[in-house]
């Protein structure tokens, strides 16, 4: 027994080196491109700034402060896992690649705590350790814009608007993980992103009673478009690295990923415990230069917004995302988008065809046409849904695929069925 736990730790270990390794990347990276005084100045207007959809780290506070967030926030989440003694599974690195990604936008070191604090307070309340809850209260940093959107409010007094934030997110922090764990039969498994999914329904519901007081969250719009080829280049290499770390792994890995791309990815699954971390870092670098290249193809911009959705495909290539189940679901959305007065290349879309891969088990379970379909629909879920909410969700994609795969996984599911007699 004893030798198993020891293995057990030396796994999670692992894992949390490598994650720590690619958050100080990002902060190194940081430092490289701008200077200490820029980047401490840059943090103070990050952490000082609404954060609604669609807020740009880059374009408030600099590039070199939007990826010094980024990899301290996920430094100090593999912190969390260690202390906490937590169990880090495929669906752990894909919650810290979240941190990685939307610490670029939308997530700081500031206005994460009030809702982790509000999982803590659960876990306690229902004498369960915090371990079991960790990656619900870091996936639930979806609903940190409500904290600072209230904070920072100019509608209201400090007297008020300070423990309103507190009360709010604490609370939302709070009721996170049972309504979760009900809202995950809606889709079953076919969104990856359950916790955006939850996130909406809940962002929703507070912005309609904070909005029947008269409280109207503003829309934000921060993109940028600098710098590309020098991020280009950066993530290049560190997606290159990911498949190389993976055959120094386990010697293995290519062998064993042709076993990963012929799982459908339906929630839960868990790469790592299947095939082996090896095999898996190498799905996550091929998923992520997937990402990069197609951003590259559309002439779309790499900024905050962007680096953090191929960053979420990355982290999902741990548990549900290969480039097999991926692919169809974006080819729909860009096939909806072809038929709408937009181009392909335009913020929102450029968006939901990153996020909107959360569809991939419909794919993978249903074949390329339903995975699609799916995309087809997500096209024009992801880009109204946003309204419910007031942006305050930061995983937007995760609401609108929740919506999509509950209606499209029955229609799949009964068309495919044996019918009376065949």
């Amino acid at each position: 027994m004893n030798v198993k736990s020891h293995g057990e730790q030396r796994h999670n270990g692992l894992i949390l080196w490598i994650i720590l390794f690619y958050a100080i990347t990002f902060i190194g990276f940081g430092i490289l491109i701008e200077s200490p005084v820029e980047i401490m100045n840059g943090l103070v207007r990050i952490i000082t700034t609404r954060d609604a959809l669609i807020t740009d780290y880059i374009g408030v506070g600099g590039a070199g402060a939007a990826f010094f967030n980024a990899g301290l926030l996920t430094g100090i989440a593999c912190f969390l896992y260690r202390i906490s003694q937590a169990s880090v599974s495929g669906v752990s690195i894909a919650c810290l690649f979240l941190m990685l990604g939307f610490g670029l936008f939308g997530k700081n070191i500031f206005n994460v705590w009030p809702l982790i604090s509000g999982v803590w307070l659960y876990a306690k309340l229902r004498n369960e350790p915090f371990s079991a809850h960790i990656n619900c209260a870091l996936f639930g940093c979806a609903l940190a814009p409500i904290f600072t959107e209230i904070l920072y409010s100019t509608a209201l007094p400090l007297g008020i608007s300070i423990p309103l934030a507190l009360a709010s997110s604490l609370l939302l922090g709070f009721i996170l993980s049972p309504v979760a764990n009900q809202l995950f039969k809606v889709h079953a498994g076919f969104n990856l992103y359950n916790i955006g999914f939850t996130a909406g329904i809940l962002g929703t519901l507070i912005v309609a009673l904070y909005k029947s007081y008269g409280f109207v969250p503003e829309p934000v719009m921060i993109w940028t478009s600098e710098r590309r080829w020098l991020l280009t280049s950066f993530l290049a290499i560190l997606f290159l690295s990911m498949p190389i770390l993976g055959v120094l792994l386990d010697g293995h890995s290519l062998r064993r990923f042709s076993r990963l791309i012929q799982l459908s990815g339906q929630a839960p699954t868990d790469f790592v415990a299947i095939v082996g971390l090896g095999a898996t870092m190498v799905n996550m670098g091929l998923c992520g230069m997937l990402g990069l290249t197609y951003l590259l193809l559309i002439g779309a911009d790499l900024n905050g917004p962007t680096i953090g959705g191929i960053l979420t495909i990355v982290g999902f290539a741990a548990c549900g995302k290969h480039p097999l189940n991926i692919t169809p679901v974006m080819a729909g959305i860009v096939l909806g988008s072809l038929a709408k007065p937009w181009m392909i290349n335009d913020p929102a879309i450029v968006l939901a065809t990153l996020f909107g891969s959360t569809l991939a088990p419909i794919a993978g379970q249903f074949g390329w046409g339903w995975g699609m379909v799916a995309g087809f629909l997500h096209s024009s879920a992801a880009l109204t849904v946003g309204f419910n909410h007031g942006g305050l969700n930061l995983y937007n994609n995760g609401f609108a695929a929740g919506l999509v795969a509950a209606v499209v996984v029955p229609v799949a599911v009964a068309l495919k069925a044996p019918r009376p007699g065949d």
